[in-house]
């Protein structure tokens, strides 16, 4: 909001601030600009990297571009980033388990690409080749929770050696709050509605969860219009 009182006409954005349907339209009809290139910038112009977290290129090319650049990255985000640059240098292989395609999981592997393996699935976890070598266990922190734990502790079980984790899960606390209320609420009702954009971690997180919890009818819809 101040960024759109101080610059004009107009503020770019690196992607979507937040994957929220409602949330970038209004900022689109408020002036502000998203590009999924930071070329796609004019010279100077200020620039806001979004909350989902930035490749280290990415941010040394929009320093080098834009007059102003606010990194509106999720501090919680930032800690996975820190954790995958420390865990690498200390000869650690990072098994990172996240979405593909998914703009937070492409910020944070690009913080060591040479010492990470990608695990999307149970089924590639049961199929991922582990040498020797301690081994780090990092997460996208918008996942289904029962996801990221059946996956780790198959990571955990085919580990050949040392299997560090983060002393508290790195999963967003907002994010398991409402997983653990979708959980809550199954046994209780028939339907139930999610709130919430189609390209949504979170989102589709929370309807993975209510199926599993055996809520029979599950709508995703953006807004209440669409009920």
């Amino acid at each position: 909001g101040w960024m759109l009182r101080l610059f004009v006409p107009s503020v770019y954005c690196y992607h979507e601030s937040v994957h929220n349907r409602l949330v970038v339209e209004a900022f689109e009809r408020a002036g502000v600009v998203f590009v999924d290139d930071v070329d796609d910038v004019p010279a100077g112009a200020p620039l806001m990297l979004s909350a989902h977290g930035t490749a280290p290129e990415v941010l040394a090319r929009a320093k080098e571009r834009c007059t102003v650049v606010l990194d509106a990255v999720c501090p919680l985000v930032t800690k996975v980033h820190h954790e995958i640059r420390t865990r690498a240098a200390r000869g650690y292989h990072i098994v990172y388990v996240g979405h593909r395609g998914h703009e937070e999981a492409e910020g944070a592997t690009a913080e060591a690409p040479d010492a990470i393996t990608f695990v999307e699935t149970e089924l590639e976890a049961s199929r991922v080749e582990l040498g020797n070598e301690p081994i780090a266990l990092l997460a996208q922190t918008t996942l289904a929770v029962p996801e990221w734990q059946r996956i780790a502790e198959i990571v955990q079980e085919r580990a050949r050696g040392e299997v560090w984790m983060p002393a508290r899960s790195d999963l967003c606390y907002a994010t398991t709050n409402r997983q653990h209320a979708v959980t809550e609420l199954a046994h209780r009702v028939d339907a139930m509605v999610i709130v919430g954009s189609a390209n949504s971690s979170n989102t589709r997180a929370l309807e993975r969860v209510a199926r599993r919890a055996g809520v029979h009818h599950v709508e995703r819809v953006n807004h209440a219009g669409e009920l």
